[in-house]
């Protein structure tokens, strides 16, 4: 008696979004494992890439749903530069596919603005040399999200409170703030409404579904699609076809969520930017902000549950590096954390880039389908999913790896 496949254990706990004749089979199959930035990234551009006429079904797989890993508990703090603000690789490109990504997912939703606040974010110098570097690099910031360079008076004009300990401060007025976890969840509604478009056409049949299923292997897969795409961050190296294969390193970080005492003043300004600083602060609203983030290199633990102890650690070491900054912080309320497991990449003359490429031939079987990887995207999956994932579904959709950038597929022929 054969084993079911993981289509069939899932039909009971799938989320089907159909929109097709039943007796036309579709033409193109395709697996997408993981429903964080890459996934949806990924989920999204294939649909929007593909023919327009051809029969097209895309399985989403993802054990615990919509941003149940890393993507679901990141900062969301949104801009295109490294803490010295120098241009990220490809800064240009990212950071246009970001943001209309996200224009993509506030179309889909009715209350956009509970997914992005556009208030900027802002970095006050915490040394002489930080000062420096920092000065030196913004002169070369992209137009689209500028660095100005402020003083201690001008950042008390946009965060009373806010302190500055060499009165100098580099704000990114267009730098934005996205609450992750809505984010992905609009996305994928996005995903859906784009299946509903392109068959109201009546030039293709497409279908679209969400699998809470954990895939154990890739094999289990074998047969069923014309590709597979890995989009599991951390999770990827449990695959065993992968698992010691990928030049990637682990590192939990810890999310503080914080709120306001109903009884005190001092709201977070309407108008106010985002901080970052040794720990960031994601303000959500006047009275609610997430800070983070610890880094626990080496982790294995992808629980996003943080337990007592793992919080109490955690406020001790972020707490008086957001305080450093904002002192008024400490009267705000600690009301719960959560964790993610994230993918580091290697570093590379480039800086620390993600991962992508078909992987068949680090699978070394007689694969009847492509298998390919987009991961370690690190702490900016955020600004790299969506201009890796339009170039990932264009890859997959053309069977040709020389689509993808260099030096995102160099990692294959480094010697691990």
């Amino acid at each position: 008696m054969r084993a079911p496949s993981p289509l069939e254990v899932s039909s009971a706990s799938s989320s089907p979004f159909l929109f097709s004749q039943p007796q036309i089979p579709p033409r193109l199959r395709y697996a997408v494992l993981g429903a964080g930035f890459a996934g949806l990234s990924v989920a999204y551009n294939l649909l929007k890439q593909s023919p327009k006429d051809s029969n097209l079904r895309i399985d989403v797989f993802d054990e615990v749903g919509i941003g149940g890993g890393a993507s679901g508990v990141s900062g969301g703090l949104l801009h295109p530069y490294s803490p010295k603000a120098k241009l990220l690789w490809r800064a240009a490109e990212c950071w246009d596919e970001a943001l209309r990504l996200l224009n993509v997912a506030e179309a889909a939703v009715p209350d956009a603005a509970a997914i992005v606040r556009r208030r900027g974010i802002l970095r006050p110098a915490l040394s002489m040399k930080n000062m420096m570097v920092l000065k030196d690099n913004a002169h070369n910031g992209l137009a689209g999200c500028r660095i100005e360079t402020i003083d201690e008076d001008a950042a008390q004009n946009l965060v009373p409170g806010i302190c500055s300990p060499f009165n100098t401060c580099f704000y990114m007025p267009q730098a934005v703030n996205v609450h992750p976890q809505r984010y992905l969840e609009a996305l994928f509604l996005a995903c859906q409404t784009l299946v509903k478009e392109l068959c109201a056409s009546g030039l293709g049949v497409k279908e679209l579904h969400l699998h809470k299923v954990s895939i154990q292997k890739l094999l289990e897969l074998e047969g069923e699609y014309e590709a597979v795409i890995v989009c599991l961050g951390a999770k990827a190296d449990l695959l065993p076809e992968l698992s010691g294969r990928l030049p990637l390193r682990t590192c939990r970080g810890v999310v503080a969520h914080l709120q306001l005492p109903d009884n005190m003043g001092g709201e977070y300004p309407g108008f106010g930017p985002s901080i970052l600083s040794d720990a960031w602060l994601a303000v959500q609203g006047p009275r609610s902000l997430y800070m983070g983030s610890t880094w626990e290199w080496k982790s294995r633990n992808s629980s996003p549950n943080v337990s007592a102890d793992e919080a109490a650690e955690a406020l001790k070491e972020l707490l008086p590096k957001a305080c450093r900054i904002y002192p008024v912080v400490r009267d705000w309320t600690f009301i719960g954390a959560r964790a993610g497991l994230r993918a580091m990449p290697p570093l590379t003359p480039h800086g620390s880039l993600p991962l992508l490429g078909c992987v068949n031939n680090i699978i070394g079987l007689n694969q009847t389908c492509k298998y390919w990887l987009f991961g370690g995207l690190g702490s900016r999956g955020l600004l790299f999913h969506g201009w890796l994932g339009k170039l990932m579904a264009q890859a997959v959709l053309s069977c040709n790896e020389d689509l993808i950038p260099y030096e995102l597929t160099s990692w294959k022929r480094t010697k691990q």
